[in-house]
């Protein structure tokens, strides 16, 4: 298996589950009641975030080592601009078919507010990121993280990655006790548009970078061969994997308590000030490691146990992670994460439209739509797939070109 195929697996395994969280029907429906975060603190938006850190810190750091740090920088920062642009062009997008589509103003009032052309304010605030659509929030954290990563990158290169991981912790606690407040106030105050709303935003960046910048931090780790994950996570060494299921064990309960409102208020009181999403709480930071600590012992040692469910279990899951559908997706994971917005969009402007759908109308819409997330995949590696049905010469695959997915 090639060096990326399980990540870009994995990417396209929580693309799919963002996909099914985000679609909106009046009534709701099933499936997106069948995802893993019934059971943990833990959810895709993290994992995507998770993936993208370390992927930042593989690949570049190997471009800052060969070519130099300007050279460095200059990737990633063309990278930032170029989704800066997705970013962006999502938002136009939706704002132009809101003023064809009738009726789409108010149906997406709610993910959009009064946004229009004729709002230059809330479109500066858009465009600074203070103001965030609904479900356009992953790519201006992502955007905003790389704008500092190349300066990280080069401190983890010589040798002061302990220093940034620091920075990060401290960054975290900030944002756990409100101090960002100080900035985003009056700022808020400001921007505050007639629909009385100000900054928006589903995710506090100080608090959300604990996932992206010590995953970039191992990133540059395994760029420069100082980690021996088969070491670290090994079939003999368990206590890892046991810690981790421990953590996992202990707040299953209460991830099931919170869901159906079972804590006593008392408790629920003290415990929310932990679980705030937001902020990525300590609830959250818990559980996610904990869960990507067991996760990466299940695949790398996994194989290798002495017990048979173990391997059974591990195959299970890398098997999951390396479907062609999934690491299709997870190669222009970007792309596929704008696209998933438009499907979203459109899905929620029809189902206001229509009479209330049956459960499996609409469990038939979810699945085209996960089939419909691989258009903009197929259509980036046409070349590798016409080559591969009628034997033609493909140019440099899409996959591969300087700057054409999400590494």
């Amino acid at each position: 298996m090639k060096r990326f195929e399980i990540i870009d697996g994995m990417r396209g395994y929580f693309l799919v589950f963002m996909l099914i969280n985000h679609l909106v029907f009046v009534g709701g429906y099933w499936m997106v009641e069948v995802n893993h975060r019934q059971f943990a603190f833990v959810e895709d938006a993290q994992g995507f975030v998770f993936l993208s850190g370390l992927l930042i810190g593989m690949v570049y750091a190997r471009k800052m080592l060969k070519y130099g740090y300007e050279v460095g920088r200059q990737a990633i920062h063309g990278r930032a601009f170029e989704l800066y642009r997705y970013a962006m062009g999502t938002v136009m997008a939706v704002l132009v078919v809101q003023m064809v589509l009738p009726d789409a103003f108010r149906l997406w009032y709610n993910w959009l507010g009064t946004t229009n052309f004729d709002a230059p304010l809330r479109l500066a605030a858009i465009a600074t990121f203070l103001f965030q659509p609904t479900f356009m929030d992953i790519l201006p954290q992502y955007i905003v993280y790389m704008l500092f990563a190349p300066l990280l990158v080069w401190l983890c290169l010589r040798g002061k990655w302990l220093h940034v991981l620091a920075g990060s912790l401290i960054a975290w606690m900030a944002a756990q006790l409100g101090l960002q407040r100080f900035a985003t106030e009056p700022l808020n105050a400001l921007i505050t548009g007639a629909d009385e709303q100000g900054i928006r935003a589903s995710f506090n960046m100080l608090g959300w970078q604990i996932v992206f910048f010590p995953a970039m931090v191992i990133g540059v780790l395994v760029a420069q061969g100082k980690i021996d994950w088969t070491r670290i996570f090994s079939p003999e060494r368990t206590w890892l994997p046991k810690l981790a299921l421990a953590i996992c064990l202990f707040f299953l309960p209460l991830r099931i308590a919170t869901a159906w409102d079972l804590l006593p208020q008392p408790v629920l009181e003290k415990f929310a000030t932990m679980e705030i999403r937001a902020d990525f709480g300590p609830v959250y930071l818990l559980n996610f490691a904990a869960v990507a600590t067991g996760l990466a012992w299940l695949l790398i040692a996994g194989p290798k146990h002495r017990s048979a469910w173990i391997r059974t279990a591990a195959g299970i899951v890398t098997g999951v992670f390396t479907l062609r559908f999934l690491r299709l997706l997870g190669r222009h994971s970007l792309q596929v994460y704008v696209w998933h917005v438009a499907i979203v969009y459109a899905v929620y402007y029809v189902d206001g439209r229509t009479p209330e759908l049956s459960q499996l109308t609409k469990t038939t819409i979810a699945v085209v739509c996960i089939a419909l997330l691989a258009l903009p995949a197929l259509w980036r590696e046409r070349e590798e797939i016409s080559a591969a049905l009628f034997g033609q010469p493909a140019t440099e695959p899409a996959r591969n070109k300087p700057g054409s997915n999400a590494r």
